[in-house]
């Protein structure tokens, strides 16, 4: 572990459903200099290692968090973007298996959920 990949990793660590350009930000809060390209190496071979999980919720950059190999899934917020962890599938859920699996072997499942936040509603009424 590079210098960079443990400021990469602590800045996702400490910020769940972090963007790559939050992460730089942080990482150079934390050891100074540290280039964009670094970044994403680092966050690629985070994600590889599964140290990090990276979701792509639609319409939004990719995130980054810490949490990884429990299957969980998340609530999106269509106004300001939140995203916040759902525990809700753990070990074998019907909804979760396809009924066709067209000979893939399926090791996961990703669920979104979209919708507005606590926060999105108030302002919104």
């Amino acid at each position: 572990m590079t210098a960079q990949r443990i400021a990469v990793l602590h800045a996702v660590d400490q910020s769940p459903h972090v963007t790559a350009d939050r992460v730089a930000e942080a990482a150079r809060k934390r050891i100074g200099s540290i280039s964009r390209q670094a970044v994403y190496d680092s966050l690629t071979v985070l994600v590889e290692t599964g140290l990090v999980r990276r979701i792509e919720p639609a319409g939004s950059p990719a995130r980054y968090e810490a949490r990884t190999g429990d299957n969980h899934h998340h609530l999106v917020c269509r106004s300001c973007g939140r995203v916040v962890d759902v525990d809700c599938a753990i070990g074998h859920t019907a909804c979760l298996t396809p009924d066709d699996d067209a000979g893939f072997e399926v090791d996961e499942a990703e669920v979104v959920y979209w919708g507005a936040c606590p926060e999105c509603q108030t302002a919104a009424s």
